[in-house]
């Protein structure tokens, strides 16, 4: 289940909302500009089968936000070291805070991850399962964290083969905040 934590981004110890109940996240993303949806989850879903699977949503957004490039990707978990250290380089690359050019939607058709939005003195960690769809406005200060043993399939738009390429702003921020894995942790015991 979906999960939004609201901090005051110079205190990561008290949360000023808490919340799983999707129309409140909605309501509560909204104000930021951030669209956040449910699609079906279907089981089985693969980053091979992901685009046929959610044809019909995938169409509906690309026609209404414009997107010319749709693509699905897969994290796994493996044993492998090569793969440890690669999923260890993938993740620390987005734990730092930073903007895009282009809007970031993200579909989790499997799995899960943390957007974590720096917005109005405020820090926003949307915990988005299988189902969610998030869009982060472009030029949105966030970061993006997918755990210590990333596994997830996602669908994510784009309006240009640039458009996610981050900009980085140096804050150290996301080291203050709860990481993907206590949050997962807290949220599960819940």
């Amino acid at each position: 289940m979906t999960l939004l934590t609201v901090w005051s981004d110079t205190d990561p110890e008290t949360a000023l909302v808490r919340t799983a109940d999707p129309a409140e996240i909605a309501v509560e993303l909204k104000q930021l500009g951030v669209r956040y949806e449910q699609w079906p989850v279907v089981p089985g879903v693969t980053r091979e089968n992901a685009l046929e699977v959610y044809a019909e949503q995938v169409a509906r957004v690309t026609e209404t936000e414009g997107y010319t490039l749709v693509d699905a990707m897969e994290m796994a978990p493996s044993d492998d070291p090569e793969w440890l250290a690669s999923a260890g380089q993938a993740r620390l690359k987005f734990l730092a805070e930073h903007t895009h050019d282009d809007d970031e939607d993200r579909f989790f058709a499997r799995g899960s991850g943390v957007f974590y939005l720096h917005v109005k003195e405020r820090v926003y960690a949307v915990l988005c399962e299988a189902g969610d769809l998030l869009s982060v406005p472009e030029n949105t200060t966030h970061w993006f964290d997918m755990g210590t043993r990333p596994d997830y399939v996602s669908i994510r738009f784009f309006h240009d083969d640039d458009g996610w390429v981050g900009n980085f702003t140096g804050s150290e921020i996301a080291e203050a905040f709860p990481t993907y894995d206590v949050l997962m942790a807290g949220h599960r015991a819940s």
